[in-house]
């Protein structure tokens, strides 16, 4: 493996109006951005922090987040300060990694849907473009280790396939930091990009950032988030399509621990006919004030003849005081479609399950232990790598550790 560490440090913040958009191989987001429907589930965007007002939690896409504890994120008062976040990349032969400036034309492409990614869009410096060729096929992941040191900072992240293009791609967030960034995904005709993004973060730290994945003709996008530290963790995936043939999964595991605020709000929008989305987010949640949100919007356009989209989220609820929020909506304005649905389900433990277990001999602790590993098993063989995977099911026994304690 080829070390590429065109490494910039997120921290110091800038004023000023979007980057220039410029072509790409891949297809364009701009293009996308442009035909944007703006719905109940889809604020319309913009570059401009001042088109977004102050929110006060009493609007839809704000009512269950705890603004007070994002640290100024939202209202503009937060700036850069300290050393902000670090970014390493490593990555195989043949990949191209830079750390490029506000003016590069490949930043830009995807418009913000809410003031807090607006404000990272004008605050950041230097971002990290990661570029597969086409035709690249990677048997080694690609690792972006992202490390808050202690401060606040504001960030963009670009990765880019190639037609034909397949790649894994692993982001690690790590340490202590208050973020805000967006992170860009465009898929070329027939890629195939897996993403695994992991919030690992220390118990102080805030995170919120926006996601957008555009999907080239044919071309499969997975992605895989892991939700464990922080503080406040707000991540909103957003997934729309460039041509027809396109396939989109989104999995998502997440283990809320005492007073903790996790959310996650998905959008996938439809926008072109006969594509693919299946959405499976499960979370377990312990102790007193765990919060966690889950929002799943599906918007399938006029346009979208031929779909097929489902979307489910499950929370698995291990003591009491403990709160989930799961919303799931469908937004459907064509009749010519394969298939929507979603489904939502919150519980405690499946007290037959225990039964059947320690009535052979199973001690409790190691009963629900087995419960919760098998709970999460389906989304843990998603990810594809060992050791993410081995890290997951490490966190998971600490976790329940903690639980019994």
């Amino acid at each position: 493996m080829a070390e590429a560490q065109n490494s910039p440090t997120l921290g110091s913040a800038r004023a000023g109006g979007p980057p220039p958009v410029g072509s790409t191989t891949a297809g364009s987001i701009a293009v996308a951005a442009e035909s944007t429907v703006v719905s109940r589930m889809s604020a319309p965007p913009s570059f401009d922090v001042a088109d977004f007002p102050v929110p006060h939690g009493r609007e839809e896409e704000w009512r269950f987040t705890p603004l007070e504890r994002l640290r100024g994120l939202h209202d503009g008062t937060a700036v850069a300060t300290g050393d902000g976040v670090k970014v390493d990349v490593q990555a195989p032969e043949g990949v191209t990694v830079e750390a490029v400036g506000r003016d590069d034309a490949r930043l830009g492409r995807a418009v913000p849907v809410d003031r807090v990614a607006a404000q990272a869009y004008t605050a950041f410096e230097q971002a990290s473009v990661v570029t597969v060729p086409k035709e690249t096929v990677l048997t080694e992941p690609i690792r972006i280790a992202v490390h808050g040191q202690g401060g606040t900072a504001f960030g963009h992240q670009v990765i880019e396939l190639g037609a034909f293009a397949e790649a894994v791609v692993v982001i690690d967030h790590t340490g202590d930091a208050v973020l805000a960034a967006n992170v860009d995904y465009v898929l070329g005709d027939g890629a195939k990009l897996t993403v695994v993004s992991v919030q690992d973060w220390d118990d102080k730290a805030v995170h919120i950032a926006q996601h957008n994945a555009l999907i080239g003709r044919d071309a499969s996008f997975k992605s895989v988030v892991v939700t464990f530290g922080g503080d406040v963790v707000r991540l909103h995936p957003r997934v729309e399509y460039a041509g027809p043939g396109g396939e989109a999964e989104l999995f998502g595991l997440y283990f809320t621990d005492a007073g903790q605020h996790q959310e996650h709000r998905l959008l996938v929008t439809h926008n072109t006919p006969h594509c693919k989305s299946n959405v499976v987010y499960k979370g377990a949640l312990q102790g007193e004030a765990a919060h966690a949100v889950w929002i799943g919007d599906v918007l399938i356009e006029a346009k979208a003849e031929g779909t097929d989209t489902y979307e489910m989220n499950r929370n698995l609820v291990l003591t009491d005081g403990a709160r989930v929020d799961s919303v799931p909506n469908l937004e459907i304005e064509t009749g010519e479609i394969v298939g929507a649905g979603h489904a939502s389900a919150t519980g405690r433990f499946d007290d037959e399950q225990l039964f059947y277990l320690m009535a052979r001999g199973i001690p409790e602790y190691e009963a629900r232990r087995l419960v919760v590993r098998g709970f999460f098993a389906e989304l843990v063989q998603q990810i594809g790598v060992t050791d993410i995977e081995e890290r997951l099911l490490s966190k998971i026994e600490e976790e329940l550790e903690a639980s019994v304690a």
